[in-house]
């Protein structure tokens, strides 16, 4: 499978609510069925998590801007995370934390993903890995 990012709404339980992906290994479009599940799954809504199948480890500048948006939309935080061949990290209380325990939904991320471990860590975007175990 070639490489491709894939986004999850996880809901209560590490369930997972929705998904879609893109045929880009850098790139998940805007999509307007991926707002309108974020939209009608909001009560459910615990989490939103994407991969990053060729690395960075850290959130992308485009991934800032979406999650303030998403935010403000939604009118309440919700969990980002985002999941690496060499890892995995979530954004808790603004700050960038590296997962040592994932959460099943993990592993069905990687393989959709077309994701392929790495021998040696991806390293994170200038600016990012301020969050604890990070950097």
């Amino acid at each position: 499978m070639k490489p491709r990012e894939v986004c999850l709404l996880i809901g209560r339980d590490g369930t997972v609510l929705w998904s879609d992906a893109s045929d880009s290994p850098v790139w998940l479009p805007d999509s307007r069925a991926r707002w309108e599940a974020i939209w009608r799954l909001r009560g459910e809504l615990e989490e939103i998590a994407h991969s990053h199948p060729v690395g960075p480890l850290g959130f992308s500048a485009e991934d800032e801007t979406t999650m303030a948006a998403l935010t403000e939309a939604l009118g309440r935080p919700v969990r980002f995370s985002v999941v690496a061949p060499d890892g995995m990290v979530v954004r808790e209380d603004g700050r960038d934390v590296r997962v040592t325990q994932e959460p099943i939904w993990a592993r069905r991320l990687r393989a959709d993903s077309g994701m392929h471990a790495r021998d040696t860590p991806s390293p994170l975007p200038p600016g990012e890995g301020r969050g604890e175990g990070i950097g």
